[in-house]
C-alpha cells in the first residue's frame, strides 16, 4: 500500500500541470486502441479473461474509458456477466452513465471489434503509454519538488528512485488480488515444488535448515542473533557460499564492518583449510600454494556483490539494494549487522536508539516486501544470555528493540555450547548424550510461516566453517574431510587473484565488534 501511496503522489499531478511540462505536447496516448479493448470486453468473455488482470482504469488515457473500465472490472470480481447490457445499466444505477459518454457512445465501442484475436498487442501498446505519462509526471513531480527550499533531498530520492523502480519493472498494478488468481497461483506453486525438494524459496544449503524453512522465502526478513564469538559472521559466509557457488544464485552481502577483501579472506581460509594467519603472511608451502592458486583463479565469476559502506543509511541501502535486483537479478540481500545501520539520510539519526533500531528493523522488512527477495539480518544479544544457566538465547534477549522481534519472518540464534564448557547437548532425548564438540545450533525461535525447531549443525572453529552434521568428517560436499576440500572447485567472485593477500598486518585485522568483543576470539584467525 505504501509503495502504491508513494507511487501515486507522484504520477498523479494536475492535468493541466502535465501539458505545461511537457511544452504544451499531447501526453503520449493510444485512444483508438483503448476503443478497441473496451469494445472487446464488452462483446468477448475470452479476451476479458486473458488480458483484465493486465489493467487498472488509470492506464486509460480517456477518463470515458476509465468509468466504464471501472464498471467491466467490478462486474467481473463479482462474478457477474460483463456485456453490454449490463455495463450500461451499471453505469446508470451509480449515476455514471454521463461521465462514461452515454449509452450511444459505449455501443459504438463494440461496432469496430470483431474478436479478441489481437487483445494483448493492443493491452500492451496502452500500457507502453501509461508507463511513458508515468515517467513524464514522476519527472515533473521531482523537479517541482526540488525547487522547494523544504525538501528533504534524501526523502525525495527515495521517493522517486522507488517510483522509478516501480515503473521500471512493472509493478505499477491493481491494489488488490482475487481469491481467483491467488487460488490459481498457490495451486501453481505447489506444482512447481513436486521436484524441488519441497525447497520453495532460496536454499540456505544447510539440508536440515532448508527442511524446516523450505528455503529463505521472498518478501521474508530473517534475523540470525548470537552472543560474541558464536559465529555470526562465520554462518553468514558458510552460508553466501552455499547460494553463489552451490546453486549459482545472485546475492548480495553488506559488510557494514569488515572489509570486502578480508571476507573474501575468511572465505579461502575457511574453503581451502589455510590458515587467515597465513594468507596474511604469504607464508604457504608450495602444496599450500597450489591449492590457493587454483581455487581463486576459478573465484572471478561467482554471482556475489559484497558492499563494504560503513555506517550505511537505510536510504542508501534500499537504493543499492534496488539497483542490486534491477541490473544483476540479486535475489537474497545479507546484512551484517543491523545495529551498525542508520536510520537518517546521511547519517543523521532519528531519535533514540531504540527508535531509530526500529525504524531500521521496519525499513528491512519493507525492502523484503518492495523487492521481492529474502533480506537475512545479523543482530547481536544482550548480556542477559551470559547470567542464563544453559546459556541458551530467547526472544528477549534481542538487543535494544522488541521491534526485531515483531517485524522478523524468522528470528534464530546461533548457540554454541562448546564455547561456555559444556560438553554434552542439554536437549538431547532422554537416555542420549551428544557431544557438543565441533558443533553449534541454529535455534529457529520464531517462525511466522511454520514452525520452530532447533538444528544441528557441524561446526569447526579452526577453520570458522559450518555444514551439515552427517557431511562435517566425510570429505564430501560441505564436509570438513581429510580430502581436499569442496567448495571453491566451483565457486566464482568478483576479486581479482592475489587481491586476497592486499591486507594490513594482523595487528590491523578486526573482526566484528559486537559488544565490544572480538567475534573471532575462539578463532585462529
Amino acid at each position: 500500500m505504501a509503495q502504491k501511496e508513494t507511487l501515486s503522489s507522484l504520477t498523479h499531478g494536475n492535468f493541466a500541470k502535465e501539458l505545461s511540462i511537457a511544452d504544451g505536447k499531447m501526453p503520449p496516448n493510444a485512444v483508438d486502441f483503448e476503443k478497441l479493448i473496451i469494445g472487446t470486453f464488452l462483446i468477448d468473455k475470452k479476451g476479458l479473461d486473458h488480458s483484465i488482470d493486465l489493467l487498472t482504469p488509470e492506464v486509460f488515457y480517456d477518463p470515458r474509458h476509465q468509468v466504464i473500465f471501472s464498471t467491466i472490472l467490478k462486474l467481473y470480481e463479482g462474478n457477474h456477466p460483463v456485456d453490454l447490457m449490463t455495463v450500461i445499466q451499471d453505469l446508470k444505477k451509480e449515476d455514471k452513465l454521463s461521465q462514461a459518454g452515454g449509452d450511444h457512445y459505449i455501443i459504438d465501442l463494440t461496432m469496430g471489434v470483431s474478436s479478441s484475436a489481437h487483445i494483448e498487442y493492443h493491452v500492451r501498446v496502452i500500457l507502453e503509454k501509461y508507463i511513458l505519462r508515468s515517467l513524464i509526471n514522476v519527472s515533473a513531480n521531482v523537479i517541482d519538488s526540488s525547487y522547494k527550499e523544504s525538501t528533504d533531498v534524501f526523502e525525495l530520492l527515495d521517493k522517486a528512485e522507488q517510483s522509478f523502480f516501480e515503473i521500471t519493472n512493472g509493478t505499477i498494478k491493481k491494489g488488490f488480488d482475487t481469491a481467483n488468481s491467488l487460488v490459481k497461483q498457490a495451486i501453481d506453486t505447489i506444482k512447481s515444488l513436486k521436484d524441488k525438494e519441497g525447497l520453495s524459496g532460496v536454499p540456505s544449503g544447510f539440508r536440515d535448515v532448508d527442511k524446516e524453512t523450505g528455503g529463505w522465502q521472498n518478501s521474508d526478513l530473517i534475523i540470525i542473533a548470537a552472543r560474541p564469538a558464536m559465529g555470526k559472521t562465520a554462518f553468514l559466509l558458510s552460508m553466501a557460499r552455499n547460494i553463489a557457488v552451490g546453486h549459482k544464485i545472485p546475492m548480495a552481502l553488506f559488510s557494514l564492518e569488515m572489509a570486502s577483501v578480508q571476507l573474501i579472506t575468511r572465505m579461502i581460509a575457511s574453503e581451502t583449510r589455510i590458515s587467515s594467519e597465513k594468507l596474511r603472511k604469504g607464508t604457504l608451502d608450495d602444496e599450500e600454494w597450489q591449492r590457493l592458486f587454483s581455487n581463486v583463479s576459478e573465484l572471478e565469476n561467482a554471482p556475489l556483490y559484497i558492499d563494504e559502506t560503513p555506517s550505511l543509511s537505510i536510504f542508501d541501502f534500499r537504493a543499492k539494494c534496488r539497483r542490486l535486483v534491477m541490473q544483476h537479478g540479486v535475489r537474497l540481500i545479507m546484512v551484517d549487522y543491523l545495529q551498525l545501520m542508520t536510520a537518517g539520510g546521511g547519517g543523521k539519526g532519528t531519535g533514540n536508539r531504540e527508535q531509530e533500531i526500529s525504524m531500521i528493523s521496519r525499513s528491512l522488512k519493507a525492502i523484503a516486501k518492495e523487492l521481492n527477495v529474502p533480506v537475512i539480518a545479523l543482530s547481536q544479544l544482550s548480556r542477559s544470555v551470559e547470567t542464563r544457566p544453559g546459556k541458551r538465547p530467547q526472544l528477549s534477549d534481542l538487543r535494544e528493540s522488541g521491534a526485531i522481534e515483531q517485524d522478523a519472518d524468522i528470528v534464530s540464534f546461533i548457540f554454541r555450547p562448546e564455547y561456555y564448557k559444556i560438553t554434552v547437548w542439554d536437549n538431547d532425548e532422554e537416555g542420549q548424550e551428544t557431544s557438543t564438540e565441533n558443533q553449534a545450533e541454529l535455534i529457529i525461535a520464531k517462525h511466522r510461516n511454520g514452525a520452530t525447531a532447533d538444528v544441528r549443525l557441524s561446526f569447526l572453529k579452526h577453520f570458522a566453517k559450518f555444514g551439515d552434521v552427517e557431511a562435517a568428517f566425510d570429505g564430501g560436499n560441505g564436509g570438513f574431510g581429510q580430502n581436499e576440500p569442496s567448495g571453491f572447485d566451483k565457486i566464482k567472485t568478483t576479486i581479482q587473484p592475489g587481491a586476497a593477500f592486499d591486507l594490513p598486518n594482523s595487528s590491523q585485522v578486526s573482526g566484528s565488534s559486537m559488544n565490544d568483543f572480538d567475534d573471532d576470539d575462539d578463532f585462529p584467525f
